[in-house]
């Protein structure tokens, strides 16, 4: 890529242009040749970009899935980390991820002190980005696992002022996430909150199940749409054609 993958995204949100991205969990993956044909249908769909990673991390694989990735399409690989043990230099960029949301103070600088001196010694592109779990039920993993609660979805003033305190600290990007396996996705009304509060990208995830979702979440505003669980269950396409 010429330019880094922020750049690139950020480009795209100055001209309109919308993106999505499909989510490889290293734990739901599957593996051998049937990952190999799951990249292939993500190389030959809309997607623009493909994330690595998760909440939860139950197998060392995360370098032997981009290297696969890397392999098969000319994608952008973006780490979506879970933990330091799944940073892998072989990807183009790797979202470093503080859960401004919570107060889990491991997840807002810990596992950053963790990784750093590996990140600074790689030639990787680190993005700070601002990780918001936002919604109401039910437990998501990224929940459980951060052992923090979501901003209610009925208090999107408090999800903007979370985004806004984010900037000013220097976050280059914004993540609202409703989580893996949320009953429903991040609404409409803070994305466009969010979206009118900062300049920088933003990205949406979590309980996103079709077509009609992602397109709801760029009218009102995100930049770049993340695609997991629907996609883990199915292994198609097909669920994101007009009904």
């Amino acid at each position: 890529m010429n330019n880094s993958w922020l750049e690139g995204l950020e480009v795209d949100r100055l001209v309109g242009r919308k993106r999505f991205a499909v989510l490889l969990d290293p734990d739901k993956t599957p593996k051998g040749d049937a990952l190999d044909k799951w990249i292939q249908e993500i190389d030959d769909s809309n997607a623009s970009d493909i994330f690595v990673g998760g909440s939860h991390l139950s197998y060392g694989n995360t370098a032997e899935i981009v290297e696969r990735v890397k392999n098969i399409t000319q994608l952008p690989v973006i780490i979506f980390p879970g933990s330091p043990d799944q940073i892998c230099e072989d990807a183009d960029a790797l979202l470093l991820l503080s859960l401004v949301s919570g107060r889990n103070a491991d997840l807002l600088i810990g596992k950053h002190v963790e990784a750093a001196p590996k990140l600074m010694a790689m030639n990787l592109e680190t993005v700070a980005t601002a990780y918001m779990l936002v919604g109401d039920g039910p437990l998501t993993t990224a929940a459980y696992i951060t052992q923090t609660l979501p901003i209610p979805s009925a208090k999107p003033e408090l999800v903007v002022a979370t985004a806004q305190a984010a900037v000013l600290l220097g976050m280059k990007a914004v993540y609202l996430d409703a989580g893996s396996g949320a009953g429903d996705p991040i609404s409409m009304e803070v994305i466009k909150a969010v979206r009118n509060s900062v300049s920088v990208p933003l990205i949406v995830g979590g309980g996103i199940n079709g077509l009609e979702g992602i397109e709801n979440a760029w009218e009102a505003g995100a930049d770049l749409v993340i695609l997991g669980t629907v996609l883990e269950k199915s292994l198609d396409f097909n669920v994101l054609k007009p009904s």
